[in-house]
């Protein structure tokens, strides 16, 4: 085995391709991320960014290579035990939110912790959903949100339960210049508190800049950028 061998992120030599296609999208990607880590990914749509995020959390395997996460071999677990490590481990902020339309925003956040069998009070969800400007919502449901507040109830729900690894795919896309800067204020905030690692995928050049490591993906592999 060769770098990374404690590190919290290890892909090595990671192949992807979509069946039936010709090429792949992602040809010998490799990546490793210390403990407590904050990296970014840039790059332009349909490159691969949100499938590398997929193969981490092991919502996608790879067709050759070693994906290895916090110490676990993510691709060699079963569903069902791939789905109790990301309820205990990862926080993901989904492009597309998956926020379940029959519960509150409240309820939508605290998922989380019901999942992992964990007890909580409405008093510690309103604080959290408050630090995201989100308390007049606590009661709402997702129908009846804006994007940009579904955008934060998805990234409270990730961070609730203060993971060990948080993935975000796009965190900021539907929100505000001034909402952005206040909701990555809180994520970073988060991330520091609890030494999580952090891997962001993002267009956004403000986004990219809080990371202390920032990669671009193109033709078909990750390129570590100054």
């Amino acid at each position: 085995m060769g770098e990374g061998m404690d590190s919290a992120v290890v892909l090595e030599e990671v192949h992807f391709s979509y069946p039936g296609s010709e090429r792949p999208l992602l040809d010998g990607v490799s990546l490793f991320l210390e403990a407590g880590e904050v990296a970014a990914v840039v790059g332009p749509s349909g490159v691969g960014k949100s499938t590398l995020l997929n193969l981490i959390a092991g919502l996608a395997r790879p067709a050759a290579g070693e994906v290895r996460v916090l110490g676990t071999q993510v691709p060699r677990l079963g569903d069902s035990a791939a789905a109790r490590w990301r309820g205990r481990h990862l926080g993901f902020v989904f492009q597309q939110f998956h926020l379940l339309p029959h519960l509150t925003v409240a309820e939508n956040a605290a998922l989380p912790l019901a999942l992992n069998g964990r007890s909580w009070t409405e008093g510690e969800v309103a604080a959290h959903l408050d630090r995201l400007g989100l308390a007049a919502q606590a009661g709402s449901y997702p129908g009846h949100l804006s994007s940009g507040q579904a955008q934060r109830v998805a990234i409270a729900r990730a961070l609730i339960h203060r993971p060990a690894l948080l993935l975000a795919d796009e965190p900021t896309g539907s929100l505000d210049e001034e909402t952005a800067e206040a909701v990555l204020d809180r994520l970073m905030e988060v991330v520091r508190e609890t030494g999580a690692t952090a891997l962001l995928v993002t267009h956004a050049p403000e986004v990219a800049k809080r990371a202390r490591m920032r990669f671009r993906l193109s033709r078909h592999r990750l390129h570590r950028e100054a």
